[in-house]
């Protein structure tokens, strides 16, 4: 009762192939490829928002040097 052999994973895959068709596994794996995708480029476009808004707000910061004096007692 250990693992299961490649034998068995074979007769597994035809009785699915018989019970589903194989025309609506591969619609299946399409609809689940472009949700990756979709997945994917949501995420690049996340990064690369985050990445120019970074940008922008570096570029509108400025700095102020000033110089520090004690007051004098007079």
């Amino acid at each position: 009762m250990g693992s299961l052999s490649i034998w068995h994973w074979l007769i597994v895959l035809v009785i699915v192939a018989l019970v589903f068709g194989t025309k609506k596994i591969r619609n299946i794996g399409e609809d689940l490829g472009g949700a990756v995708k979709g997945f994917k480029k949501g995420m690049n476009d996340a990064t690369s928002e985050g990445t120019e808004t970074t940008e922008k707000k570096q570029a509108g910061t400025e700095t102020i040097d000033v110089q520090a004096k004690e007051k004098s007692d007079s």
